[in-house]
């Protein structure tokens, strides 16, 4: 029983920004298959980092039409594979990887004439970036806008692709920055991406346009606020597509409060790679998936904070509930599956599976 990664070379290192590098890894022909990915797929990596295996998740920045790998990871404060891949990674290292997962994607269709919106903030321009290049790449007749928030005009992640991208689709992509600490002379462009900057946004630049498709990554602020903005101006939910990069630590304790109730032991059986093993477990103690480590299970695993679904599983028995869900969709719900990362036993008996 176990989870599937893979020894993965480092091709390339570049630095992208002061705080930001990126990798594009090196995958093996006999693995070409299953590596195969959609725009805004993201992959899990894992190394051992002063004697603990450390996972995190990072998403592809590049396009299945451009036949590499390559994501963008970001230095972040008190990060433990963030400072590592910026300060100690170095060309020809390995590391363990899983193949691409993530529901985020687009599809796209030569024969689409879509307007598409886009929105990243910092380092989720990285799955923003794969989505434009394949409209740019694979629907002529499409277009993209892209609003991107950064602090300035030095921490712009991929600033010179993003400009050649601009000068080469002159016809089809345009871009607006929006910097919070610099000031480039006007108040549009100016701030953090909220309700209110996106409001502005719909009367100037978007202004009569019919849309298609939105498409949003940053933090959770970000993406509920220019959500509720476009739901208010008419467009419909289901046009609505983000992942988010953080989630919201209050969000969580709020929902695990509403959702208190008394305390029941519960017997939930895991199956895996054909495989299947019990856990008894407390309605209200550990979640699924660290109880399930606690004993010793290899499980899938990224993120554990309930915004990527590398820990998705279906419930074919009983019941659970999730804490915060930020990966699943409606219908996946709707059709039993969970994050395990954030589910507990509602049931006295529970039967999950990774396998379906």
């Amino acid at each position: 029983m176990g989870v599937q990664l893979y020894d993965i070379k480092i091709k390339e290192i570049t630095k992208e920004t002061e705080d930001c590098v990126s990798l594009t890894f090196d995958i093996p022909n006999d693995l070409k298959n299953e590596f195969n990915f959609f725009s805004g797929q993201y992959l899990t990596i894992e190394n051992k980092i002063n004697g603990e295996n450390v996972r995190r998740a990072y998403s592809l920045c590049s396009t299945p039409d451009e036949g590499i790998h390559k994501v963008a990871i970001k230095k972040i404060k008190d990060g433990v594979f963030s400072s590592y891949a910026n300060d100690i990674l170095k060309k020809g290292d390995l590391l363990r990887v899983m193949k691409p997962m993530g529901n985020f994607i687009l599809n796209t269709d030569i024969n689409n004439s879509n307007n598409y919106i886009f929105y990243a903030a910092g380092s989720g321009i990285t799955p923003i970036l794969s989505m434009i290049k394949s409209v740019l790449l694979n629907e002529p007749k499409s277009s993209a806008t892209l609003f991107y928030g950064n602090k300035g005009f030095s921490s712009i992640i991929f600033r010179e692709e993003l400009e050649s991208l601009k000068n080469k689709y002159l016809e089809q992509f345009r871009m607006v920055h929006v910097f919070s600490k610099e000031n480039i002379g006007n108040t549009i462009q100016q701030g953090r991406i909220n309700r209110e900057k996106n409001d502005a946004f719909l009367k100037t630049f978007l202004k009569n346009e019919d849309i298609d498709g939105v498409y949003l990554c940053g933090p959770e602020s970000m993406i509920k606020e220019v959500s509720e903005s476009f739901k208010n101006h008419g467009v419909n939910k289901e046009k609505i597509h983000f992942e988010l990069f953080t989630s919201s630590s209050s969000q969580k304790k709020s929902t695990n409060k509403s959702t208190k109730q008394k305390s029941f032991d519960s017997l939930v059986t895991i199956q895996i790679d054909g495989d299947s093993f019990d856990l008894e477990m407390k309605s209200d103690g550990d979640n699924i998936l660290d109880l399930a480590q606690k004993n010793g299970a290899d499980l899938p695993f990224a993120c554990k904070g309930g915004v990527c679904c590398t820990c998705k599983a279906k419930v074919l028995k009983g019941k659970v509930s999730m804490e915060v869900n930020y990966a699943l969709d409606a219908d996946e719900v709707e059709d039993g599956y969970v994050l395990t990362c954030q589910s507990h036993p509602q049931t006295k008996e529970v039967l999950i599976s990774f396998d379906d």
